[in-house]
């Protein structure tokens, strides 16, 4: 649904072509984008997971669908990504972590202590840092999104409607 309000333009632009009506913004997102996305220590695996929650906790159906594609891409099944949508119980082992992780950061914008340090235990600092980012950007980007109702890629309405998302 589009919204009356936002230039025509940006209804279809992708993120970027809306994101490029402000270039000094766009500017200071590529590093911080690369980092978050490329660069972090948390792998693609673990970031597929943490960024689908974050998806689903942004209500962003942006973010979702293009992350469901990537997350099959980076090893995660149907099941799990499914699962990625439910309650913390339908989730197990470290997939359940770092759901729980992003639920605290999405709810009260910090991390309990237990949490913090069952998390620093397991993945480190250096890691636990990343995926707090991770929540903040991909917060931020669906801030975007849906402010100005960007419309899915071609391509990833494609590859859905090619291989849409089963729970099996």
């Amino acid at each position: 649904m589009q919204t009356p309000d936002v230039p025509d333009f940006l209804h279809s632009a992708g993120v970027y072509r809306a994101m490029g009506q402000n270039p000094a913004l766009l500017r200071a997102w590529a590093p911080l984008r690369a980092h978050v996305v490329t660069q972090n220590a948390l792998g693609a695996y673990r970031l597929e997971i943490v960024i689908l929650r974050a998806a689903h906790a942004q209500d962003s159906s942006y973010e979702w669908a293009h992350h469901v594609v990537r997350g099959r891409q980076a090893g995660l099944d149907d099941a799990l990504i499914a699962a990625l949508k439910g309650p913390l119980t339908g989730l197990e082992g470290e997939a359940a972590l770092l759901a729980e992780t992003v639920d605290a950061l999405s709810g009260t914008t910090m991390l309990p202590p237990s949490l913090r340090d069952r998390l620093i235990a397991h993945l480190g600092e250096v890691a636990t840092l990343d995926l707090i980012a991770t929540v903040g950007f991909y917060s931020t980007l669906a801030f975007i999104l849906k402010t100005f109702d960007v419309a899915l890629d071609a391509e990833i309405v494609e590859a859905l409607d090619a291989a849409p998302l089963t729970e099996d």
